[in-house]
């Protein structure tokens, strides 16, 4: 598999007052394009830490992120705002939807720092409500939909652009065990029939099942690898 991604030995230190508060303590992993990959591990383990990283929302202390042979952690912020447009489909717990919008026009809000025309990105959009099952849907406000609905809502307006890499943070946090279960496998559909590059933190080991394979971390470095068969044991012992 083509490396997508590569993290190498990447540290994060954050400064509280007086002290240095170390997150990442010199992690390293590759993502290959195509991948659907699981960051796990305890609170204050690092994973949103290096998620932000990966998607350019922060930078490393140390160490080097490759995305497509490109140093990002080396871009002025400039770069990396008109990088992170082109390139990165954020999905959050919370939606982050804007109420007074309808869900045609959540979606479209990343296509307007596009140069594509109004036909253009009304063709985006129905394309992308299509593919998370909303198209009959696209007229509806937030408050008009159900909680899985809205998130759906949410991956299309990350799938809109034709993002590089989708990061997904907490995806189904909010939401219960049915919804939660659909858009999984509408993540799951995306890797597998779109190819989408997928990051996702969950703290849920049958979250991480949908994906390809899983990185757990603890106090901020690599511990493990989880694919199959480690995956359905975790989630064995957290039902026990």
């Amino acid at each position: 598999m083509e490396v997508l991604v590569r993290i190498e030995n990447v540290k994060k230190i954050y400064r509280r007052d007086e002290f240095d508060v170390p997150v990442l303590n010199g992690v390293s992993v590759d993502v290959g394009r195509g991948d659907f990959l699981a960051l796990m591990g305890p609170s204050g383990s690092g994973k949103t830490t290096l998620l932000n990283l990966i998607a350019g929302i922060d930078r490393p202390t140390g160490g080097r992120i490759l995305v497509e042979e490109k140093e990002i952690s080396r871009f002025s912020e400039t770069q990396l705002a008109s990088w992170r447009a082109r390139h990165v489909g954020f999905i959050f717990q919370l939606y982050n939807l804007i109420p007074v919008l309808n869900a045609f026009e959540n979606v479209e809000l990343p296509l307007l720092l596009t140069k594509l025309s109004r036909k253009e990105r009304r063709e985006h959009v129905n394309t992308a409500l299509n593919i998370v099952g909303l198209g009959d849907r696209m007229f509806h406000y937030p408050r008009q939909l159900s909680g899985g609905q809205e998130q759906r809502v949410a991956i299309a307006r990350a799938i809109v652009t034709d993002p590089t890499i989708i990061v997904a943070d907490e995806p189904t946090g909010d939401l219960d065990a049915r919804n939660a279960e659909e858009v999984l496998n509408l993540l799951q559909r995306l890797n597998d029939e779109f190819q989408k590059t997928i990051i996702m933190v969950t703290h849920d080991p049958k979250a991480a099942q949908h994906a390809r394979r899983t990185l757990h971390l603890e106090k901020g470095m690599l511990v493990e690898m989880l694919t199959g068969a480690g995956m359905e044991a975790m989630s064995a012992r957290a039902e026990a």
